[in-house]
């Protein structure tokens, strides 16, 4: 008994595939500007002898909103303290 494989060969097939890699690849954008943007703002501090513990280090390296990270990004070369980072204000 043959199995009609012709959806996988159809222009809807193909598109479904290709939206799919499109995602993709937007995702994988979006996660290396965040990863990004997190390594600024950790280098900053590290160069500035600036201790950031675990949990602040997971805040920033767990965050994934890019305006939130490009706020902390800005602040973080005038920072004191990691607090400094994360003011609201």
């Amino acid at each position: 008994m043959a199995v009609d494989l012709s959806f996988y060969k159809s222009p809807l097939s193909e598109e479904i595939r290709d939206e799919g890699r499109a995602e993709g690849r937007a995702e994988g954008r979006a996660e290396g500007r965040t990863e990004g943007l997190a390594r600024g703002i950790l280098l900053f501090l590290a160069q500035a002898g600036i201790d950031v513990p675990d949990e602040a280090r997971e805040r920033i390296t767990g965050c994934t909103d890019l305006d939130t990270l490009s706020r902390w990004l800005l602040r973080a070369p005038t920072a004191a303290t990691v607090e400094d980072v994360f003011a609201v204000g």
